[in-house]
């Protein structure tokens, strides 16, 4: 799918995003409707009339079915396009508005059904402690590269493990409350880290 900001998709790579979210969202159907553990591969590819070869070439498992996320390019790409005097924490909040601001409606449902299977289910919540390692060193060399510092600096790591933590905290409280805004929640979070807690 083509976001605002990003080179236009050739036909074999919108093909192929198509076939993903099609996959993915019959994928997530099926497990609100049944339950993940219920759910077999063998559902998905019937639901979403793919073969078998097409859906492990795009999910090698069923759990990375809910695990992949095309969110991550949208936000690095909305940072490194935030104003240059910006400070860091700024630039993130301002990305992390950009890139949501560019889903549907059903791409932020979707997002939401992901984060409660992702807590939920105990073979995904082993899983994305690995996500979170690797959105941690994305998130260190977009930093990096703004600030001009080194990716091991230990002010970039360190910011970078808080971002997450932050992101971690966020995702607990959706689980206790669905209904709250993940944008204004992230932002909220976000600008509390910036300005330093009275605790």
């Amino acid at each position: 799918m083509e976001r605002e900001g990003q080179l236009p998709l050739g036909l074999r790579e919108r093909k192929k995003a198509r076939t993903r979210s099609a996959i993915q969202s019959h994928a997530l159907r099926l497990f609100r409707e049944q339950g993940y553990d219920a759910t077999t591969v063998q559902q998905i590819i019937e639901e979403a009339e793919v073969s078998e070869s097409t859906f492990f070439r795009y999910f090698p498992t069923k759990a990375d079915v809910v695990l992949f996320d095309d969110v991550d390019p949208l936000m690095v790409e909305a940072f490194r396009m935030q104003p240059p005097e910006l400070r860091p924490l700024q630039a993130l909040r301002g990305a992390f508005r950009g890139a949501f601001a560019q889903l549907s409606a059903q791409e932020i449902a979707d997002q939401m059904d992901r984060m409660q299977l992702s807590l939920s289910v105990p073979e995904l919540r082993v899983v994305i402690l690995d996500q979170f390692a690797g959105a941690m060193q994305l998130l260190a060399e977009v930093l990096a590269e703004r600030t001009g510092r080194r990716v091991d600096d230990l002010s970039v790591s360190t910011l970078a493990g808080a971002v997450v933590g932050v992101a971690i905290a966020v995702m607990f409280s959706m689980a206790d409350d669905p209904t709250r805004d993940i944008v204004a929640l992230f932002d909220e979070s976000i600008a509390c880290l910036d300005k330093g807690f009275d605790l």
